[in-house]
This record gives C-alpha cells, structure tokens and sequence, in this order.
C-alpha cells in the first residue's frame, strides 16, 4: 500500500515538469505557425485558384449557366446530353484517343532514342542534349503553332521543298487525312521533356552490369533487351503516365493550327470544351465535358497503374 502511493506521488508532475511542458508547446506552437505562414502563398493559391474552381465546376456541370446569367439547376441533363445528343463529343473523343494512343508511343521512343545516343558520353553532348530540349519549352507556345501551320501550309517550306524534288504537295492541314498527322508530328517533335529524365534513368543504370554482360558476349540488343529495358521500366512507367495526361490536354495547337477541322478531324476534347464554354457560352456542358474528361484520364491511369505489375521492375523488391 505504501508503495503504491509513492508511486502515485511519484507520478504527479512538479511545477517544473508543467512549466517545461508549456514551453515545448509554445515552441511547437510558434514553429507549426511558422510553417504555415511559409506554405500560405501557397495555401491561398490551392484553395482560391484550384479547390475552389474545381468545385465550383462540378455545381456547373448540373446547371444550365452561360457566364451571363444566374445558374438554372438541371441535374444530371448535361450529362445524359452529351451521350444520348451529341456526336460531336463522341467525334472529339475519338479523334483525341487516337491522337493520345499514336503520339505518346512515338513521342516516347523517340525520346528514349535520343536518351541513349546522348547518354554514349561523347563530345558535344552538352550541347545538344540542351538543343533538342528546346523545343519542348516552346513547343505550346503560340509562336510554334503559327509557324507550324505556315511550314505545312499550302505554299509552305514543307511544301516547297517537296517541289524542289519533283514530289507534288499536299494540302497538309486542309486535308482531313493528313491535318491529324500535323498535329501528331508537332507533339513527337516536343520530346526533350521525357528525354531529359530517360537520359537521368539511364545514368543510373550500373556500368557493372553492362561489363558483365559484355564478358557474357551479349550483343546491344541482348544488352538494350535483358539490362536496359528492365531497369529502365520505371522511367519509362513515370513518362507514359505523363504523356498520357498531356495527349489529352493538347490545345493551343489544334486550336491555333485546324481550329478543330477539316470537317472535325482535329477536334480535339479541349479544343470542343472551350467552343461550348466561351463561344457557345454553355459553361454548365462545358464543366460536364471537363469531368468527364478527368473521369477518363483518371480510368486510363488506373488500368496503367494496374498493369504495371506485370513489365516494371523495381531493384528494391527484388523483381515485378
């Protein structure tokens, strides 16, 4: 019995133990304060320009607004429209998976191609790596499109030197077979982006095991197949996944260079979203086209995620 109220004694905390506490807490206190007065630019960006637009998106997508009047609740009728009356949407929805499904791959291989020739350390590589990123900074920039679209238009250079060598020209952008292929061929030409970090994956990759392949008398293909490729697969994972999610976005150049045509075949998602919200002033089928879109980036993700497992190696679980 007398031991147990020394111990409760004992457990009593002394007016130093309190004042010790208080000040660890002050301390907590003033350092998360801290924190967070450094993160509030930060904070108030997310919440004013991201949150709160995204939010205020989905409450559109149920209503019939058009920018100038007060929003009319609709429920879900945006949404039964847009696949029950609308074959403009299945029209741009087509012709941007095919866009996404030929230009990433493309796009990926060629940058990885070019990732492996600058990765061989030889003089100069400095220098170009840096030139063939350029174009992925100015890629979407308004001035790329304008010049894309005079290089390959009627009386442009594309056509002009196919002249020179006796190949008549086409009417690249006009035709509706070829206008895609445009766009296609401006999107693979911006691969510095997925360059640069397949160059930085192939830079880890250890010499060791290309000498003991070497000793093995493994040729570069049995090299690039059995070393490169497999300890290369999360780059390549992390890219594709970018890319995808970028196919989608595309804009600035469909708009600019087709403006969604010759007879739709470059209406791209994007470019239909912006025609309903700001030329159309259907801001409430606008904002259900946009959820849609996030609903199919996120369900394409996913099954990527999903079979991931199935060809990306990582060393630290000792295989898939």
């Amino acid at each position: 019995m007398a031991k147990t109220e020394v111990e409760v004694n004992n457990s009593v905390p002394t007016p130093e133990d309190l004042q010790r506490q208080k000040s660890r807490r002050k301390k907590v206190l003033k350092e998360s304060l801290t924190g967070y007065a450094i993160i509030s630019p930060w904070l108030v960006g997310f919440f004013f320009l991201v949150l709160g637009p995204i939010l205020a998106s989905l409450y559109f997508s149920f209503t019939d607004y058009d920018l100038l009047s007060s929003p009319n609740w609709v429920g879900f009728d945006n949404y039964v429209n847009i696949f029950t009356s609308d074959p403009r949407f299945i029209k741009s929805l087509t012709v941007t998976l095919i866009f996404v499904f030929v230009s990433t791959p493309l796009k990926l291989i060629f940058a990885l191609a070019l990732a492996m020739l600058f990765n061989t350390g030889r003089k100069g590589t400095g220098f170009f790596t840096t030139i063939y990123y350029i174009p992925s900074i100015i890629g979407g920039s308004v001035a790329i499109a304008v010049v894309w679209k005079q290089l390959f238009g009627r009386n442009g250079a594309i056509n002009d030197i196919l002249d020179s060598i006796g190949l008549s020209g086409l009417n690249w952008i006009g035709n509706p077979d070829t206008a895609i292929w445009v766009l296609i061929l401006l999107i693979i030409w911006q691969f510095g982006s997925p360059m640069i970090i397949f160059l930085a994956g192939l830079r880890q990759i250890p010499n060791e095991l290309y000498e003991a392949a070497s000793v093995d008398g493994a040729n570069a293909f049995q090299t690039f197949k059995s070393i490169t490729m497999p300890m290369l697969t999360p780059v390549i994972f992390f890219n594709l996944i970018m890319q995808t999610i970028g196919g989608f976005m595309v804009f600035t150049q469909a708009y600019l260079i087709t403006q969604g045509g010759p007879m739709d075949s470059t209406l791209f998602y994007a470019v239909y979203l912006y025609e309903m919200a700001f030329e159309y002033l259907r801001m409430g089928y606008a904002s259900a086209m946009a959820w849609i879109l996030l609903i199919i980036i996120a369900f394409i993700t996913l099954i990527i995620f999903m079979t991931s497992s199935r060809w990306v190696f990582y060393e630290s679980e000792g295989g898939r």
